[in-house]
C-alpha cells in the first residue's frame, strides 16, 4: 500500500476511475452510457488537449453534443464512471484545429466562431495548475489510449488495416483475426545511493541546471530489479545491488509506466556514458535540499513535481524512501 499511497502524489497517476470493464463488451451498457445526458467527454486533437475557458481558468470536459457539433469525431473511447456518468475520450479531426503555436501555449481561437475553446500541450497542461490533479490524470488516459489507437491502425500480424472494438480497448483485424490490445511500456527510474550521497544524472535536452534520477526501458525477458541494476551501470558504471521498488507512475509520453526504485550502489567511481548522459555525478542531501529551494551555489534544480523523478529524490531527502533488507 505505500507504493500505491506515494503514487497517486505524482502526475497523471490520480484519476482512481472506475473503467466499467463490463459496458466495454455489453452493447446495451454501452449505448446507455453513450445516451446519457450526463455523461462527458475529454477532447484531444493533433494531440493537443482541447478546452473550453471560464472566469477563473480552464475547463476539460464536454457533453457529448457539442463535440459531434464541431464536426466528425476520429475516435471515441470509453474511459470509465465519473461521478454522473461515463466519461470518454475522443480524438477531433485534424482540420478542426487550427495550427498551434510551436511552443506549446494555447491559442485564444481554435475552432472557428469558437472563441471559448481553447488547445494546450498535455505536459504544459500538467505544469500551469490549470486542473485538478483526478482532471490530468483522466486527460493522460485519454492520451495514451487514444495515441495508441493512432499509432496501431494496422496489423502487425498480416499488414491489414484493423478496427477498434471493446469500447476502444482494443483493435481487431478482420483479415487474419488478430486481436491487439494496448500497449504500455515500463520504465525503471531510480535513485543509486551511497550514505548520504544520491547518483543524479542530466540529458542535453533538460533544462539548463537540472539534473534527475536515471531511467531506461525494461528489455524482454527482464526483471525490474535487473533492468535497474543494467540501467545505472550502462549510463554510470556504478554497480548497485540490493533494489527496492517504491512507487509507480503513468507517464503519457506516449505511453509509459514509470516505475521508481532505489538502489544500493556498491560502488563510487563514475564513468558517464557519453551517448545517454551530458553529466552524472553524486549529490550529498545538502544539496538536494537546495535544489528543491532553488538555493543551490551552482543553481542546479530538481524536476518539477509533476515528475516521478521529483518524487523519489523528495522521499529519499526527507526520509520516506529507503532500502529494504
Amino acid at each position: 500500500m505505500f507504493g500505491t499511497e506515494r503514487s497517486a502524489a505524482t502526475g497523471f497517476a490520480a484519476c482512481g476511475l472506475d473503467r466499467m470493464v463490463l459496458a466495454r463488451e455489453n452493447e446495451d451498457l454501452f449505448f446507455r452510457a453513450m445516451t446519457n445526458p450526463n455523461s462527458v467527454a475529454l477532447a484531444l486533437c493533433k494531440d493537443l488537449a482541447v478546452l473550453r475557458r471560464v472566469e477563473g481558468g480552464v475547463r476539460p470536459f464536454f457533453p457529448l453534443s457539442e463535440l459531434q457539433d464541431l464536426g466528425e469525431l476520429k475516435e471515441s473511447v470509453l474511459l470509465g464512471r465519473g461521478s454522473a456518468g461515463a466519461i470518454f475520450g475522443i480524438t477531433l479531426r485534424d482540420d478542426v484545429l487550427a495550427d498551434p503555436p510551436s511552443d506549446g501555449s494555447h491559442t485564444q481561437e481554435i475552432v472557428s466562431g469558437r472563441p471559448d475553446l481553447i488547445a494546450m500541450n498535455v505536459r504544459t497542461l500538467a505544469l500551469s495548475g490549470h486542473l485538478s490533479p483526478r482532471e490530468i490524470g483522466l486527460i493522460g488516459q485519454a492520451k495514451s489510449l487514444l495515441g495508441w489507437h493512432a499509432r496501431h491502425r494496422f496489423c502487425s500480424a498480416c499488414g491489414s488495416r484493423t478496427a477498434m472494438s471493446g469500447a476502444g480497448w482494443r483493435r481487431e483485424c478482420p483479415n487474419c483475426g488478430a486481436t491487439h490490445f494496448p500497449r504500455t511500456d515500463p520504465v525503471v527510474i531510480m535513485l543509486a545511493v551511497r550514505g548520504d550521497l544520491c547518483l543524479l544524472g542530466r540529458q542535453p535536452r533538460f533544462p539548463k541546471g537540472m539534473y534527475s534520477a536515471l531511467a531506461g526501458f525494461l528489455e524482454p525477458g527482464e526483471t525490474i530489479e535487473n533492468a535497474v541494476r543494467r540501467e545505472i551501470l550502462e549510463e554510470s558504471g556504478i554497480e548497485v545491488g540490493n533494489v527496492t521498488y517504491h512507487a509507480s507512475q503513468p507517464w503519457p509520453f506516449p505511453s509509459s509506466l514509470m516505475i521508481g526504485c532505489i538502489g544500493d550502489a556498491r560502488s563510487a567511481n563514475i564513468s558517464i556514458d557519453k551517448a545517454e548522459l551530458e553529466d552524472c555525478r553524486w549529490f550529498h542531501r545538502t544539496e538536494l535540499a537546495q535544489m528543491f529551494a532553488v538555493e543551490h551555489p551552482e543553481g542546479l534544480t530538481a524536476p518539477q513535481p509533476i515528475a516521478i523523478a521529483h518524487l523519489l529524490m523528495r522521499d529519499w531527502l526527507d526520509g520516506r524512501l529507503c532500502l529494504r533488507a
